[in-house]
């Protein structure tokens, strides 16, 4: 995934309203930038790192910048859009960069299913080959070294577990996808300190059948790319 155009640094006052952020350009204009993360983004939006943003071209838009990714003080990059980690899975599909993920011939996005009226991330189908059904869940809180998701208890995310162990139960592949959007992370583990409940159906829905991948991404200004598998520890 490249960024055009090329992404503008920043520097962070504040983040506030969830939706917004206040920055600072290198020539001295505070700007207020849109911020597409509506979770707790612990770690990633600390005053005084740098913000990357992108600006859009659309006439209609109240706060033309968004916010894309943070350069921590430690040195650590963080893409905090969330809306790029079903992009980056996308393209690293499409690329067959997921080993385990190839050999598909249609790719579907947000495809209603399951008893609690969910939307799957991605179905892959072939002929001849179970449909795949895979959700992708962003990674950036990094703790003591350590990788966790989640950063906050999710009521949805829990859902999405128990719908796809019922896929895994009755024959189908289902696919827990962790794209981690840390720098700084090397492994990923389930947050129980953060959502026991969500750890405990991680649990359940591995052993229902449910396939966890993790891959980490490669980061610049100029764009995101999913390349190295990581491991999960349960």
């Amino acid at each position: 995934m490249e960024y055009f155009p090329a992404l503008q640094p920043a520097r962070l006052i504040k983040r506030y309203k969830r939706f917004l952020a206040d920055v600072i350009t290198p020539q001295g204009e505070t700007l207020t930038i849109h911020c597409a993360n509506t979770g707790a983004m612990t770690g990633c939006a600390t005053p005084g790192d740098t913000v990357w943003y992108s600006t859009s071209d659309s006439l209609t838009r109240k706060y033309p910048h968004s916010w894309e990714l943070t350069q921590t003080q430690q040195g650590h990059w963080i893409c905090v859009n969330t809306l790029r980690a079903n992009q980056l899975v996308r393209e690293a599909i499409q690329a067959d960069i997921i080993t385990s993920l190839t050999g598909y011939t249609s790719l579907q996005a947000e495809v209603k299913y399951g008893a609690e009226r969910s939307r799957i991330d991605f179905l892959l189908q072939a002929d001849n080959r179970r449909n795949c059904y895979i959700e992708v869940k962003s990674v950036t809180l990094l703790e003591r070294g350590k990788g966790y998701f989640p950063d906050a208890v999710t009521v949805r995310g829990q859902k999405h577990l128990r719908e796809l162990a019922k896929i895994a139960e009755n024959g189908e592949r289902a696919v827990l996808f962790f794209a981690v959007l840390h720098s700084g992370i090397e492994d990923v583990s389930p947050a129980r300190h953060i959502d026991a409940q969500y750890a405990e159906l991680l649990a359940q829905a591995q052993q229902s059948g449910t396939e966890i991948l993790c891959y980490k991404a490669q980061f610049s200004p100029d764009g995101l790319s999913l390349q190295k598998s990581l491991e999960v520890k349960l």
